[in-house]
């Protein structure tokens, strides 16, 4: 990724791993570096469209090299800004857009009312969601996510990989200062 990102530094790590997470219990927050999930409330941030300015849909979408017909999801897609960016820049494509929270996609479906784009399809993130998902997934993106999993859903989202599959983190650095950002201690300070 460019450094011209106003301060920040978007690393991005490719996965590519396969766990047996067969009968493997864990706090669902156990490992996450932020104890509370994204706040509703501050949505507004999600649609920011200065966001674009130093996360270019573009760059994420060629970091993604998401095969053609293949499947790609948005890991906490929020209200699916990027979801969308994806969807337009590759028809070819299908986007699961999936996140924990009801209230999130609800948002997200709002949009894709408005703006139909049949190649993104919204999923709640739940047991049933990562049961039927399981190794069927090529690319994952997990935008500003990473401070908020927890072990087991690091270890979920690695076995929705189908086969060769990966893995696109991009997470806060905690150096770049921006409005809604999670506290140093949950982030890369590299």
């Amino acid at each position: 990724m460019k450094a011209g990102w106003c301060g920040w530094m978007a690393e991005s790590i490719w996965l590519n791993m396969h766990l047996n997470m067969g009968g493997l219990m864990i706090d669902h927050r156990h490992g996450a570096r932020q104890k509370d999930r994204f706040d509703p409330k501050r949505v507004t941030l999600l649609d920011d469209p200065a966001r674009f300015d130093y996360l270019p849909p573009q760059e994420l979408i060629g970091l993604l090299d998401v095969p053609r017909g293949a499947t790609a999801l948005d890991f906490g897609t929020g209200t699916g800004t990027y979801a969308i960016e994806l969807a337009r820049a590759r028809p070819d494509i299908t986007i699961i857009a999936f996140d924990e929270q009801a209230r999130m996609l609800t948002l997200a479906k709002r949009k894709l009312a408005a703006s139909p784009m049949p190649n993104i399809k919204p999923r709640l993130a739940d047991r049933k969601s990562f049961s039927s998902l399981r190794a069927k997934i090529d690319r994952i993106l997990a935008l500003n996510v990473l401070h908020e999993l927890g072990d087991e859903a690091l270890g979920r989202m690695c076995a929705l990989l189908a086969p060769g599959g990966r893995i696109l983190f991009v997470d806060w650095n905690a150096r770049a200062k921006r409005p809604g950002s999670p506290t140093g201690s949950c982030v890369f300070a590299g």
